[in-house]
């Protein structure tokens, strides 16, 4: 391998790897640029590896979207409705949500992820009625909920800072942040494509105030439009920098654009390759970070299984009515169960293990 290494002309960052030094921004651009993506997946799976050996995780959770009225106006996005009573528009109640918990009792969910648009007529309270209706009826269920971007709009509407909606949150059941809202930091794209939403250190502060609070978060990456390298590879540098300074992200998601239904859908959706690589590219660089993370919704099944040899090492879960990438035109699945996600896993070669969010394990399969 070190001669392909070397004739990709990769053999000094494999060098830095092998004496633990960190990468520059300078090899996050020549690791997107290499033709050879084998060589680049090559490095990125021992470096998956010796974290995590062949453990890949998954969890039993319950995605929820309580609402598709959002404000913003996102070229992206398929899932959002401008106000209420638009075309395909709606908002859950209170008891229609707690409703979709208590359908599940028989389930051994361990999380709920809930991801809304931002909705500009909802008062505060119903998202802390229900924070503390779902633990009511699950107490131990682990309430992973509202993207920084909404964490950002809320503070906006009802006159509170970003640290006070936090903390009302947390007090109301609020376990840890979702990493959805990222997109890309540099605010070139974000002028472009999401204009109206808190930009790049606004998203990244609200982290750190999360991770002051002793709540752990996940962080996103949306790519495949019309962000460049060099703004990949910045979004990554800047998770890597405050992880350094708070060490409270768990797990970095590589988002695939899907283009369908909305107002970028002349741009191709990004291949299978350039996934693969994003995955790889990043496991390279957060050296400060445990987990990359496959999210089968988005690459699709195929491809996230074959990204646990490209630097993943977690498969996400048992979803269940995801709706967002599925208005976008993602043709996955919207659910599985965890017996299908332990065939994949194993199918790929990988070693299955449940966790719960926290990465704690629940569960080594038989």
């Amino acid at each position: 391998m070190r001669s392909r290494l070397q004739a990709a002309g990769l053999s000094d960052i494999a060098d830095k790897l092998d004496a633990r030094a960190r990468l520059t921004f300078e090899d996050g651009l020549r690791l997107f640029a290499t033709p050879d993506l084998l060589a680049v997946g090559w490095l990125a799976n021992r470096e998956r590896e010796r974290r995590h050996g062949a453990r890949t995780y998954f969890n039993y959770n319950l995605r929820l979207e309580a609402t598709n009225v959002c404000q913003a106006s996102c070229l992206f996005c398929s899932f959002a409705r401008l106000k209420p009573g638009d075309p395909g528009a709606y908002t859950m109640t209170l008891a229609q949500v707690l409703g979709k918990l208590r359908e599940r009792a028989h389930q051994p969910l361990t999380e709920i992820h809930i991801v809304n648009g931002l909705h500009p007529e909802l008062p505060f309270q119903y998202y802390k009625d229900l924070l503390r209706g779902l633990k009511q009826i699950r107490p131990d269920v682990h309430l992973k909920c509202f993207t920084a971007v909404e964490i950002a709009f809320f503070a906006d509407l009802y006159g509170l800072t970003d640290e006070r909606v936090l903390a009302e949150l947390h007090d109301a059941g609020l376990d840890s942040l979702p990493g959805g809202g990222a997109e890309i930091f540099a605010a070139r794209v974000r002028r472009k494509i999401c204009h109206d939403k808190c930009d790049g250190d606004r998203f990244l502060a609200i982290h750190r105030s999360a991770h002051l609070l002793k709540m752990r978060t996940n962080v996103t990456m949306l790519y495949g439009h019309i962000e460049t390298m060099d703004e990949r590879v910045d979004h990554v540098l800047r998770v890597r920098s405050l992880q350094d300074e708070t060490g409270g992200f768990q797990a970095f998601i590589p988002l695939a654009f899907h283009p369908d239904h909305n107002q970028m859908r002349k741009l191709p959706p990004p291949s299978a390759s350039d996934t693969l690589r994003v995955h790889a590219v990043a496991r390279l660089l957060l050296d400060n970070l445990s987990h990359v993370k496959a999210y089968w919704i988005s690459s699709g099944v195929e491809v996230a299984q074959t990204a646990l040899w490209f630097g993943a090492d977690d498969l996400d879960g048992t979803v269940q009515e995801e709706t967002i990438y599925h208005m976008a035109g993602a043709v996955t699945p919207s659910a599985m169960s965890t017996a299908e996600i332990e065939r994949l896993i194993r199918d790929a070669g990988r070693e299955p293990i449940e966790r719960d969010t926290l990465y704690n394990v629940v569960r080594v399969p038989a």
